[in-house]
């Protein structure tokens, strides 16, 4: 298994829970930016800088995700697309997505957008806080532990 980020959006508190998890499990990780981004030292986490542009990075980390890897992203068209290859995709806010619950995340995307165009509403998400921070901890915690259980040993 692997991990990639959706390096740009991907608050830094949640950039440090991840550091330390991949350093615990010894698991590789990949943050994908369009920009230049503080990653550690350490052989274990990696960063591939794209070009700018809309959906560029998504689409590099679409295009390198195998099947059962972990995608951290609060971008709800590439956790359909990671969920449609088979990977498991995370929203910093301790949210997984699924077959069964990553198209009412879009459809409802697509109306708050609707609804933000139209002048309804003004404002995005919630700011981000401690409980997300501790959610996201959780779910990622829960996960990792199970996949290493179910890896096998040699």
């Amino acid at each position: 298994m692997h991990i990639w980020v959706d390096g740009d959006a991907c608050p830094k508190v949640i950039k440090e829970i991840l550091y330390r998890a991949v350093e615990r499990l010894q698991i590789q990780m990949t943050l994908v930016a369009n920009k230049k981004i503080f990653v550690p030292s350490s052989p274990l986490i990696d960063l591939i800088v794209v070009a700018a542009g809309a959906d560029v990075a998504d689409r590099e980390i679409v295009e390198r995700m195998q099947a059962g890897d972990l995608v951290i992203t609060a971008d709800i068209p590439l956790a359909a697309d990671v969920i449609e290859k088979q990977g498991h995709a995370l929203n910093p806010r301790g949210t997984f997505y699924s077959e069964a619950n990553v198209k009412q995340h879009l459809t409802m995307r697509n109306f708050m957008d609707e609804l933000r165009g139209s002048g309804v509403i003004t404002g995005g998400p919630a700011a981000f806080s401690n409980s997300d921070r501790t959610a996201f901890a959780n779910q990622l915690d829960r996960f990792l532990t199970q996949q290493t259980k179910q890896a096998p040993s040699m």
